[in-house]
């Protein structure tokens, strides 16, 4: 089970090319497409984001760690899709209109997908009903909505909005986060989870998915 073990490693190191060559290698040698995902790319991909949470390390040495897993997940999706790998969720996440800051919400993204996620990025300045109709286009469970500006916030609030006109609220669970937003915004705007970093999103969206398939 070394090579697995490697996988992890080399991704949180960020070394993209050793984790492609190994990802390769360890499905030459038949192992299950499965095991090299969770056991190793996710792995490291939640070692790296307990460690970000921690403040161990910083946003440089996640983004490389994130280049390294999409380099292995290349490799590795066509073979997920030949065995029928379900995702744990899919996510549609952006940031809202009228910000085009997107350092948190890529990080958001990587975090996601390194909790299982597929993921529909959808860039910056992302108007409500582009959210909406997104999410009802890949059939996702998650809404995830950043902003950075102030000034820019409010424009969450447009989504639920838009959710409740189309009688949609109660389907998606609506995440929201960047540095002007809290908790209690979050609650004011009915939004479902309010969380402070990239590593807490990925695991908070997880177990409400989880919880809402039981």
């Amino acid at each position: 089970m070394a090579i697995i073990q490697e996988i992890s490693e080399y991704l949180q190191k960020g070394r993209a090319k050793n984790v492609k060559a190994l990802v390769q290698q360890a499905l030459d040698e038949g192992m299950d497409p499965k095991q090299i995902l969770n056991e190793g790319l996710l792995d490291g991909m939640m070692i790296i984001g307990g460690k970000f949470k921690r403040n161990e390390i910083f946003v440089p040495e996640v983004l490389v760690a994130a280049r390294a897993l999409n380099a292995g997940l290349n490799i590795l999706e066509p073979k997920l899709v030949e065995v029928g790998n379900e995702p744990v969720g899919r996510a549609v996440v952006g940031t809202v209109r009228g910000d085009l800051h997107d350092i948190g919400k890529n990080l958001v993204v990587m975090m996601l997908k390194g909790a299982g996620f597929e993921i529909c990025d959808m860039g910056v300045d992302v108007a409500p009903e582009a959210f909406i109709d997104k999410a009802e286009e890949i059939h996702a469970d998650v809404i995830c909505m950043s902003a950075l500006l102030t000034t820019t916030m409010t424009n969450m609030e447009d989504v639920i909005t838009e959710l409740k006109n189309r009688n949609l609220r109660d389907k998606y669970i609506v995440m929201v986060g960047g540095a002007p937003v809290n908790d209690s915004f979050a609650q004011q705007i009915g939004a479902d989870y309010y969380t402070p970093d990239a590593a807490t999103a990925a695991e908070v969206a997880k177990k409400a998915v989880l919880e809402k398939a039981e």
